[in-house]
């Protein structure tokens, strides 16, 4: 496949179930190398994993013995970040994500809302130039989500930067992209870009946003079963 990424773009991919999508995104990360072709981040080739890239996982990743400030500021303690420099920043998007006051509560104290909030406060402080995110409210309940979805987008607009989003849900597509990718059955090629085009903040019923969700479950559903031939 052949993919561009726009700087400060928001783009999400959907695809049918093993089609892919977290390989792409482990690839993109540097943390399996491709058999194959090339990538590259603002011209230059990406060879391994790098601070220029940041990570949320799904099932939040996050070490059971830190405290949420010491989460957020371990990968500035790995690159050597001064002690009082990196405390600041873990503050700055403690505070940016709303989890004042729980700075030294452990993992098995939070929510799972809670718990992704730390992942992405993680992700942010050490400054990347690319998110990746793979399916991270995958596994919370759909209030939840929805609240999720809309701290996103505010963190997002605020910080502007490059996100790449793995998800099943085209709602959630949707409602969060400026692009949506849908990928074919596996092995997965591109075989659609849907441009979203809608003012943010966007009312998931809308008929523009059925319109584009319509015709993204019927882009993808042709590949999901083909898939399950």
């Amino acid at each position: 496949m052949s993919l561009i990424v726009r700087e400060g773009e928001f783009l999400c991919l959907v695809g049918p179930s093993g089609c892919g999508k977290t390989t792409l995104l482990r690839l993109v990360a540097g943390l399996i190398k491709p058999t194959s072709g090339e990538i590259f981040l603002d011209g230059r080739k990406i060879e391994g994993p790098d601070r220029d890239r940041g990570f949320v996982f799904q099932e939040y990743a996050l070490f059971p013995w830190l405290t949420v400030k010491k989460n957020i500021e371990f990968g500035l303690e790995i690159s050597s970040i001064e002690r009082t420099k990196r405390e600041a920043i873990a503050q700055k998007y403690i505070d940016l994500v709303e989890l004042r006051g729980f700075e030294d509560r452990f993992p098995k104290e939070l929510s799972g809302g809670m718990k992704q909030r730390v992942g992405i406060a993680r992700a942010f402080a050490n400054d990347p130039k690319l998110l990746l995110m793979d399916e991270p409210f995958g596994s919370l309940d759909a209030q939840t989500r929805n609240l999720m979805q809309g701290e996103l987008l505010r963190i997002w607009e605020k910080e502007h930067k490059t996100v790449l989003f793995v998800t099943h849900s085209v709602d959630e597509a949707v409602y969060l992209a400026d692009r949506v990718v849908v990928l074919s059955a596996r092995p997965a090629k591109v075989k659609e870009v849907v441009k979203v085009g809608l003012a943010r903040p966007r009312v998931r019923t809308s008929p523009e946003a059925n319109r584009i969700r319509d015709m993204i479950l019927k882009s993808l559903g042709a590949e999901i079963e083909r898939a399950m031939k």
